[in-house]
């Protein structure tokens, strides 16, 4: 989680010159505006975790593809399918429509994977300038056209202000039959019982790292639901990425002791940290 930092604590804390924010989380609960003002960085270190988190969503998406996990699960029950009638609804990756919902660190990094699969990509982020989405090879495009015109849709989109629950029953229904909806960044930004709707009637298959409790209910109904695969929050939780996070941090304390920039982190800007809405993880 994230402890707060009130205004009457900031006052006491006259040498502070950084907020290092390792959680990688930022949530509205500091005054942004009197730490800009005093010249006070505040950074976070989530780019550690955009490789890790973008290979377990590629994970998700060749296992929604090829139904590698229930296939697996029928071998071991003796119910498998032999050759084609076990890829009665397979399908490629490789040169399918890929949308992707945010554009940040972790949209990028899943980008880059992509580039392998020779997807052809189209980005829908409404913080971003077209030139930036056209410069990593990708199209940008409205939320509607990713979403009808997409084979799989990946959310990585931070949770705001404004796009709480945006992604609901009308957005399930525009989306392609049997196309994929793969959430990656956090729960918020999806109307959860929608999300499941769609899967259970069959429009749509889905994965998910993130739920909207965390740790989930042991009676919650998406742990049998068909056609929905889970993870448990578990896409960055590498130890490699919390020793890169360490040396992130050291790097930029380094630079701030020598009066110069964190350039390691990624600065939080005054625009937009104070509409940022994600829950704090409690455990990582």
């Amino acid at each position: 989680g994230q402890p707060p930092i009130a205004p009457e604590t900031l006052e006491r804390m006259t040498a502070l010159r950084c907020v290092f924010n390792v959680e990688s989380n930022l949530i509205n609960n500091m005054p942004y505006e009197t730490l800009f003002s005093r010249g006070i960085h505040v950074v976070t270190t989530g780019l550690v975790f955009a490789e890790p988190v973008a290979e377990l969503g590629l994970a998700m998406a060749l296992n929604l593809a090829r139904d590698i996990v229930d296939a697996d699960l029928a071998f071991r029950q003796g119910k498998e399918l032999w050759g084609g009638d076990g890829n009665r609804t397979a399908r490629l990756l490789s040169g399918a429509d890929v949308g992707i919902i945010g554009f940040g660190d972790l949209g990028r990094a899943i980008n880059r994977l992509l580039s392998g699969f020779r997807t052809r990509t189209k980005v829908f982020d409404p913080w971003l300038p077209p030139s930036i989405l056209i410069e990593n090879g990708v199209e940008p495009a409205s939320l509607d056209t990713v979403l009808s015109t997409s084979d799989f849709v990946f959310i990585v989109a931070s949770v705001t202000s404004e796009n709480q629950g945006f992604l609901g029953t009308e957005a399930f229904a525009r989306m392609r039959k049997g196309a994929a909806f793969i959430l990656l960044s956090r729960a918020g930004v999806v109307d959860f019982p929608a999300l499941m709707d769609a899967v259970r009637s069959g429009h749509i298959v889905a994965a998910s790292d993130v739920f909207p409790q965390e740790p989930l209910a042991q009676d919650h109904p998406v742990r049998t639901l068909p056609g929905f695969l889970r993870s448990a929050h578990r896409a960055g939780a590498l130890d490699i990425a919390f020793k890169r996070m360490g040396d992130m941090v050291l790097e930029d304390m380094d630079l701030i002791d020598r009066g110069l920039p964190p350039m390691r982190s990624k600065r939080a800007e005054r625009e937009t940290v104070s509409r940022m809405r994600s829950k704090p993880v409690d455990k990582n």
